[in-house]
């Protein structure tokens, strides 16, 4: 067998994959903060992976803390980083390596779906909905064109209850007209995010001249959808995708 335990650390939580020849086996996810249960936990009984591939953006302890895991198969996880250009992707940010690796896979997963549904593939808009939000440009020729960063949902209900009194309220729901302070505060939030999407996805239709593709992501993703007009594909695997396929390249060379 030769499957791959892929990694995906976050800011607050650690989302990992086990694939194997024939597709997704199992998937899971931990907060950061147990981390150090995994390998007893959630990975006792997991059939042994042949190599694991990851991306972190939550600093140094916790890739130690990975790694620690990992001891148990005797694996050395590939820690992929973001580069000028991989499996058709050119990074346009000003420092490549500055782009964070988890938009990096994401950003070279979408392009390779747009690929697959298309001779000629579109301009993607790919979004990762977490504990921050990043809408990113791609356009038709592959290449990263820049993107944006803004608080996620719980990031934004904090700063407003830490702001003004009066706000710790139960959470609410997201509804056109809110009522009610708690569905007042996640609508806004959503309509928010979901603004900053259909921004971005306007300026990218008006630079390339075609309607892009929208992928959404991440765990946040299901508070997003129902209030975007716009087409849009949600892939919940959209990080593992790419570092398979960042993976698969790097294998080949």
């Amino acid at each position: 067998m030769s499957e791959t335990l892929v990694i995906d650390i976050g800011n607050s939580r650690m989302k990992w994959g086990l694939h194997g020849p024939r597709g997704w086996i199992r998937f899971g996810v931990t907060p950061n903060s147990e981390i150090a249960a995994l390998a007893m936990r959630d990975w006792h009984s997991l059939p042994r992976p042949v190599r694991a591939v990851g991306v972190n953006v939550a600093g140094e302890p916790a890739r130690v803390r990975v790694e620690a895991q990992l001891a148990r198969w005797r694996l050395a996880p590939d820690w992929m980083t973001a580069t000028d250009a991989a499996c058709g992707v050119t990074n346009r940010y000003a420092r490549p390596a500055q782009l964070g690796p988890d938009r990096w896979a994401a950003l070279i997963a979408a392009w390779r779906r747009s690929a697959l549904t298309d001779l000629f593939p579109p301009a993607c808009v790919v979004v990762n909905a977490g504990t921050a939000v990043t809408v990113d440009a791609l356009d038709a020729e592959g290449r990263f064109l820049g993107g944006l960063i803004l608080p996620g949902f719980g990031a934004m209900l904090r700063a407003l209850e830490m702001g003004t009194a009066g706000l710790k309220v139960p959470t609410g729901e997201v509804v056109d007209f809110p009522t009610n302070t708690s569905d007042a505060l996640m609508s806004g939030g959503a309509n928010a995010i979901a603004g900053a999407i259909e921004r971005q996805y306007r300026r990218l239709l008006d630079r390339t001249g075609q309607e892009p593709m929208l992928f959404i992501s991440g765990g946040a993703a299901v508070k997003l959808t129902p209030i975007t007009d716009l087409p849009f594909e949600t892939v919940d695997t959209l990080i593992f995708d790419g570092l398979l396929l960042m993976q698969s390249r790097r294998l080949a060379l």
